[in-house]
């Protein structure tokens, strides 16, 4: 059951995720830290729309932000995030199935 002080943050996450594009950003950092330029190669978005959705996730606490080389690298915040993009992926496959029947 989850404790009544951490539905309201626990809701800002999933609104935080509930975009396609922030759901792709998730899904690609799962992997490991990328830098917008590589986020933008992968998910053949621009530049300045990946820019405005990751700051929706940084504010958020879905990712963090560090600069290294020059270039700003994001990774996921929370590394439970991994097990909550693996179930999205589960719970997907058994709502395809139940919409086929």
């Amino acid at each position: 059951m989850i404790e009544p002080q951490n539905r309201q943050r626990i809701a800002e996450v999933l609104k935080a995720l509930g975009h396609p594009l922030r759901l792709q950003i998730v899904e690609a950092l799962v992997s490991g830290p990328l830098n917008v330029r590589e986020l933008e190669q992968r998910l053949e978005a621009p530049q300045a729309i990946l820019s405005q959705q990751l700051k929706v996730l940084r504010l958020n606490g879905v990712v963090e932000a560090r600069r290294s080389n020059g270039f700003q690298f994001y990774s996921l915040f929370n590394p439970h995030l991994v097990q909550l993009m693996q179930c999205l992926q589960k719970c997907q496959g058994h709502c395809q199935s139940n919409e086929e029947s």
